[in-house]
Order: C-alpha cells, then structure tokens, then sequence
C-alpha cells in the first residue's frame, strides 16, 4: 500500500485553501450586508454646503491658537 505524499499534500493543500477562500466569501457577503443594513437605518446628516459665521469665527480662534504654539515652541 504505498500513498503518494506529493498527491496527499495537494489533497490538504486544496481543503486548506478552499475553506480559507469559502470562509473569506462568507465573511466579505456579512460585512456588505451589515454595512447595507447600517447605512440604510442610520444614515449619515447631511452637513451645510457653505461655514456659518460662527464657525469661521471658531476657524479663525484655532488658527491663531496654532500660530502661538508654534512661535512658543521655536523661540
């Protein structure tokens, strides 16, 4: 009874690729069916095309912030 390893390594290698390929495909089809099922009970707001004046205001306060940490930091 003489079995040929090179033929039994192909066999296993073939069982081990085709279940890490099927559980790949299996997981990938969840992730897009959570992703749809999230995206469609919660969806993302929307935000404003254009800044209010207050959050320029705000844009204009962190700007100045960040210059004065780093003139604090290279002088």
């Amino acid at each position: 009874m003489e079995t040929n390893l090179i033929v039994e390594g192909f066999k296993f290698m073939g069982l081990g690729m085709g279940t890490v390929f099927i559980f790949l495909v299996i997981m990938i089809a969840s992730m897009n069916a959570m992703s749809y099922i999230v995206h469609k009970f919660f969806p993302e707001p929307q935000a404003s095309a254009t800044p209010s004046a207050p959050a320029q205001q705000d844009n204009k306060k962190v700007v100045a912030a960040i210059t004065a940490a780093i003139k604090h930091h290279r002088g």
